[in-house]
């Protein structure tokens, strides 16, 4: 009898729970046919409350939402003051200005390595009275093997910027720029590539007449191929009168890339060499010296940049780091995300096994996540908000990050009310953070939609999704 009441009782409070919550279906009318979303929106607390639920087991792509599990996976495993480094060490002795052995690079895929700190690295080998290395010279890139490049990433975006590989050799994010000027119509526009690194930028780009009717014109993009050793070719067709585009390209071959600035940077500081530059990947049980050393930020700080901008290749270094430091092996795409599992089903009591964690940062179109599953992340960020310190990371609405200018929320009664990671692929506008009442207190919620197109030509692709943020949420801020 007593089971019996305790079964009404729960029913009771569960279908309570469900009358009591805001009805989203009034709302789905302004998103254009065909979209499919998936909402849940909860109070915060040890017995949270469901204000808002639609189709929220339905596994969805998270896009940039996937940084909020990476987030908080790293913060679990790694801590706060965690940071990569790298050092530059030798097998061999200093002696009359003369390295005698090689010179070894220890790359630990640090995303904020820049150039000018390697140059300050090989200014202390200077200091200790190296001038000639007889030896050769090696970057170790130990720290991950495998691919670089996850499964499910769009291969026609791999020379976009924020498609960087995360490789274990990055200096100034793996990233350059280029521009493409127009010519006169039927001409070849001028393309300008960067000088002081060892990419080389060139192509065939033809200027055409601004909406030009012939079929031709009307079908040729301009468009970027890459080859071997960072070389980059550039075709197609740009207007006549367009303004000089400028171009972010992703650096393909890091250790290519890497290995040559370094030499320069040797070079310049009249450092000799009588070896080869080579890679190694695969760890060793050698007694090195250390020469010079770099470090990172503390991973706190890098968190804070990677949930705020969005950045890609944070999120997917750290994701790599995780797999390589749970484990101690080498780190891969595929113990990266058993890590994030294993960790948060262990620290954090979630479970996301039959979820999909291809990368860190959301870009492979294979992650499946459900608004449920993400909920319980950002139910346990919000429990253990003092020691996590997450949400103060995330994109403030109208005020930072990826929700600085977000049309939806950039103005009363949503600025400054609404902190949450941003996720964008293409047919996919996503969401997960947090809502301040107008009682100081917040409310968790999940956005996940896909097949997202619009269908009105007259306005702006997300003018549609846009307007029913601005009105579906407005009442949970009231």
């Amino acid at each position: 009898m007593i089971k019996f009441k305790v079964i009404i009782f729960f029913l009771f409070s569960f279908f309570s729970g469900l009358l009591n919550a805001q009805p989203v279906e009034p709302y789905l009318s302004s998103l254009p046919k065909g979209s499919d979303l998936s909402i849940l929106v909860q109070s915060v607390g040890t017995k949270p409350k469901t204000i808002a639920k639609y189709k929220s087991d339905q596994f969805k792509q998270p896009a940039s939402t996937q940084k909020l599990i990476t987030a908080l996976a790293a913060q679990l495993e790694l801590g706060s003051d965690f940071r990569f480094i790298t050092r530059i060490q030798t097998n061999g002795s200093i002696s009359k200005k003369q390295l005698n052995g090689d010179l070894i690079i220890q790359l630990s895929g640090d995303p904020t390595f820049t150039r000018a700190q390697l140059k300050n690295m090989i200014a202390t080998l200077r200091q200790k009275g190296i001038e000639k290395i007889v030896g050769n010279i090696i970057l170790d890139t130990s720290i991950f093997t495998s691919h670089d490049k996850a499964q499910g990433w769009s291969w026609n975006n791999l020379t976009a910027c924020y498609n960087a590989s995360p490789s274990a050799a990055i200096i100034d994010d793996n990233c350059f720029y280029a521009t493409v000027t127009p010519g006169k119509v039927g001409e070849k526009a001028s393309i300008s590539g960067p000088t002081n690194i060892p990419v080389v930028v060139i192509g065939s780009v033809k200027t055409i007449a601004k909406n030009s009717k012939d079929i031709n014109d009307r079908y040729c993009e301009l468009d970027v191929t890459y080859s071997y050793k960072n070389r980059y070719y550039l075709s197609g067709c740009i207007d006549a009168g367009s303004d000089k585009i400028p171009l972010k390209f992703a650096v393909v071959d890091g250790v290519e890339y890497f290995s040559t600035i370094l030499k320069n940077e040797l070079k310049l500081q009249k450092i000799t060499y009588t070896g080869s530059s080579i890679e190694i990947n695969q760890r060793t049980n050698s007694k090195l010296t250390l020469l010079a050393s770099n470090q990172s930020a503390p991973l706190s700080d890098l968190l804070t940049v990677m949930l705020k901008k969005s950045k890609n290749l944070y999120a997917d270094v750290i994701f790599r780091t995780l797999g390589a430091h749970y484990y101690n092996v080498q780190g891969t795409w595929r113990n990266g995300g058993d890590a994030v599992k294993q960790i948060l089903r262990k620290k954090a009591g979630i479970d996301l096994e039959n979820l999909v964690i291809a990368d860190g940062s959301g870009l492979s179109r294979l992650n499946l996540v459900s608004a449920d599953k993400l909920m319980e992340v950002l139910q346990y960020i919000a429990a253990h908000d003092e020691q996590l310190r997450i949400i103060e990371k995330l994109p403030i609405a109208g005020v930072d990050g990826t929700l600085q200018n977000r049309k939806s929320f950039n103005q009363a009664p949503f600025k400054d009310s609404i902190r949450a990671k941003t996720g964008y692929i293409q047919g996919c506008y996503n969401l997960a953070g947090f809502i301040q009442k107008s009682d100081g207190k917040y409310m968790a919620f999940v956005q996940l939609l896909s097949g997202y197109h619009a269908d009105n030509q007259s306005g702006s692709k997300n003018s549609a999704i846009m307007r029913f943020e601005s009105e579906f949420y407005k009442k949970f801020i009231n």
